[in-house]
């Protein structure tokens, strides 16, 4: 009696060499529900729906066999890893600009796409990234115990930066509450320099004077939280 894996066919005399052996294809079902590799197969749904229109048409199955897998998954993994602010609308600009998939996960791509999408994302959106953000870091931070309406007040300089530049907190917040704008005036002339493509304040200002409602939305909001 032979036992065969059905996943590439390979024979074993013995049950258990089949229960240990691992081969390519196997492994890939195994990884199915990774977080990465979901990314990657939704990505890998999404370019045959925007350049074939054929993704219904589409299974998990034809995903594992696929010669893109690995780019795939390679990119699903690193947008985990970078914790990229909207998987979705970053896969749409890729396909949509006809980025190629091995430079998918070069960082220049992602900045790219992130200077272009926090100038027109929902103000909602913005606004809650930010202040689970901030959460975030006021739970681990000494300084903050856990109080994050002392975020720009305490928090690292560097540490705000830096998230201002991965576009965790957006110009929404540092222009419109009074803790934001003091902050700004801190910084040395290295750190203006890092954020200054993420804040523009000459697009900003145009952007809070044409959607003032939004803009006193958010005020209120950071009013009331401390901010």
């Amino acid at each position: 009696m032979t036992y065969t894996c059905r996943y590439c066919n390979k024979s074993y005399s013995k049950e258990s060499t089949l229960a240990a052996h691992l081969c390519e294809p196997k492994r890939r079902y195994q990884q199915q529900n990774e977080q990465g590799v979901q990314i990657g197969f939704k990505a890998y749904l999404r370019f045959y729906e925007l350049t074939q229109g054929s993704a219904k048409l589409k299974t998990y199955e034809d995903f594992v066999g696929s010669p893109y897998y690995m780019a795939f998954v390679k990119f699903g993994r690193h947008l985990v890893a970078i914790r990229c602010i909207n998987t979705a609308s970053f896969i749409d600009w890729l396909l949509k600009n006809n980025k190629k998939i091995d430079h998918w996960t070069k960082e220049s791509m992602y900045t790219e796409w992130m200077l272009e999408y926090i100038r027109k994302e929902n103000v909602k959106d913005a606004l809650e990234r930010a202040l689970r953000e901030m959460q975030l870091l006021a739970d681990t931070d000494e300084k903050l115990k856990g109080n994050f309406n002392d975020y720009f007040r305490l928090a690292s300089s560097n540490r705000v930066v830096k998230q201002i530049c991965d576009c965790r907190v957006t110009a929404w917040i540092v222009f419109n509450c009074d803790s934001g704008i003091h902050f700004l005036e801190t910084l040395n002339e290295e750190q203006v320099g890092m954020i200054l493509p993420y804040i523009d304040p000459d697009f900003w200002q145009r952007r809070f004077t044409d959607y003032v409602a939004d803009t006193e939305w958010v005020k209120d909001i950071l009013a009331k939280a401390g901010l």
